[in-house]
């Protein structure tokens, strides 16, 4: 096909993170640029995801903020909450940045179309509409989608997806599942004041974190009142005649609960995107298989984000469609580097890490030293928490080198990023102990570790 004979010279299938950006860097290469979002502009991180999952935490916060207050002089009568006032006020702000993105793609001349889009060739997408069009380069940019279980009655359940919509705050909320999203959402739900049942098919908690923390954190959320049943999956659930619904187990006592929040992972969305239409391989979760540079196994067809088959974090397809978009259109070819990436998880209290953990560092160094900081916060004390942080450094015995640095504690992901900065760069050990410490924080602890 002639390049001529092309609508666009980049056609992007998902207007989330990744693909906003590849549309907005290309445009700015001088390409013609057209987006098809059958959703809201903005995907899975702004419109249903961390930014407003964010928002309810720091909502959430509140309830221990106002209670601690009391302990520092502040009397507060009559506290009360409302959660269709948060709720909308966090609605009111994802409204907010769906047009800021819209007009971020608008501000670069990007066509962009509210409908479905699938690949019909190579070198062609049809709309949801029947419309066929042509581009030069295809971009998938379409994210993932919550896994749902197959258990009877699961369609009673609901995702991530549809928490943000809740009509009242749930008093019972059982959830299956006990990753990051699992763990955030039993935070944002215990600080408010519901019942917290969590149930789990394996015997932990953020499998893949450092042991260590979510020890630390395991301990911690049960103190606050969070239930935990492992090696206990959903069975069966059946709505009650009053309202609610009771969940069924093989050797646990049923658990009622107003909701039922599903959070055991997310699936590439890739399903019926017409990938065989291009020959575009994929591995065995749906996930597009990508080179280096983004591209799939047809030559004018790239993926990014959480398509494919690399790291789940918006940072990461922000960066792979921002190479992508240098690559195929700014005639710079660059990759992204996964190592060291940093990970936080918002939980209560949060955790964050990056670089190698324990368990990792010791089957790839073998010879490694582990420091750590367990400390109780300043901030706890007048409130009369127990609760203690933990800092770990783990580090190359023989080159002194940084290798993973990991904490839970009130503000955790705030102090790691810096941190990342030293463990991405190389650091050592002395050169952490050779920095002064910044006195009374909590980050001091990072250079104070024996």
């Amino acid at each position: 096909m002639a390049e001529h004979t092309f609508d666009y010279d980049l056609f992007v299938i998902g207007a989330g993170s990744g693909g906003v950006r590849a549309s907005r860097v290309a445009a700015s290469h001088g390409a013609k640029v057209a987006v098809a979002e059958e959703h809201r502009i903005g995907g899975t991180c702004v419109i249903r995801g961390c930014v407003p999952k964010k928002l309810l935490v720091y909502g959430s916060h509140f309830a221990e903020e106002l209670q601690d207050a009391a302990h520092y002089g502040w009397h507060i009568d009559a506290m009360h909450f409302n959660w269709s006032h948060l709720r909308d006020t966090v609605l009111r702000d994802v409204d907010r940045l769906e047009t800021a993105y819209t007009n971020t793609l608008d501000s670069h001349k990007v066509d962009h179309f509210h409908e479905r889009a699938t690949i019909a060739g190579p070198h062609a997408v049809r709309l949801a509409s029947g419309r066929e069009i042509t581009a030069k380069v295809i971009l998938v940019a379409t994210g993932a989608w919550p896994v749902m279980p197959d258990i009877e009655g699961v369609e009673h359940a609901i995702t991530s997806n549809e928490v943000f919509h809740l009509p009242e705050l749930p008093k019972r909320v059982l959830i299956q599942g006990a990753g990051y999203i699992a763990m955030e959402f039993a935070g944002i739900f215990n600080a408010l004041g519901c019942h917290v049942t969590v149930v789990n098919r394996s015997d932990q908690i953020l499998r893949g974190y450092d042991d260590s923390l979510r020890d630390r954190l395991l301990q911690i959320t049960m103190g606050r009142g969070i239930e935990y049943r492992l090696h206990c999956p959903i069975k069966r659930i059946e709505p009650q005649d009053g309202g609610g619904f009771i969940a069924h187990f093989e050797k646990h006592d049923p658990v009622e609960a107003d909701v039922v929040l599903v959070a055991t992972g997310r699936r590439p969305n890739t399903s019926g995107l017409g990938l065989e239409n291009a020959g575009i391989e994929c591995g065995p979760g749906g996930q597009i298989c990508v080179d280096e540079y983004n591209r799939t196994s047809c030559e004018s067809i790239y993926a990014v984000g959480d398509v494919t088959d690399r790291i789940q974090l918006t940072p990461v397809a922000i960066r792979e469609g921002h190479a992508f978009a240098d690559t195929v259109f700014g005639d710079n070819p660059r990759t992204v580097d996964y190592d060291c990436v940093p990970n936080a998880v918002f939980s209560q209290p949060p955790l964050a890490g990056v670089g190698l953990t324990e368990a990792q560092a010791r089957a790839h160094y073998g010879n490694i030293k582990v420091y750590s900081s367990d400390f109780r916060p300043m901030k706890n004390i007048f409130a009369e928490r127990h609760e203690r942080g933990l800092y770990k450094m783990i580090v190359d015995e023989g080159s002194g080198k940084v290798l993973g640095v990991h904490m839970i504690g009130p503000e955790s992901p705030e102090i790691l990023q810096a941190a990342a900065v030293a463990v991405k760069a190389g650091l050592t050990k002395a050169d952490f102990d050779a920095t002064v410490a910044l006195h009374p924080s909590m980050a001091e602890e990072l250079v104070l570790m024996r």
